[in-house]
């Protein structure tokens, strides 16, 4: 059997390479969303572009655990 409990719970997993870590770039908004634990609306992604603008990835630490 290929794939783990997880793997059905959760579905398919996100490459490394589509997440956006660290300080080298800003994230996405779109990495924010799903930071906040939320899912992915048009409308999440405009208060993620205007945290962004606003806070830059700063805004992005206060929605991490």
């Amino acid at each position: 059997m290929s794939e783990s409990a997880d793997d059905d719970e959760w579905g398919e997993q996100t490459p490394d390479a589509v997440l956006h870590t660290g300080t080298e770039q800003l994230p996405d908004p779109e990495d924010v969303v799903l930071a906040s634990g939320h899912d992915i609306t048009p409308e999440r992604l405009e208060q993620a572009r205007r945290l962004l603008d606003e806070e830059g990835a700063a805004g992005v630490e206060k929605l991490l655990p």
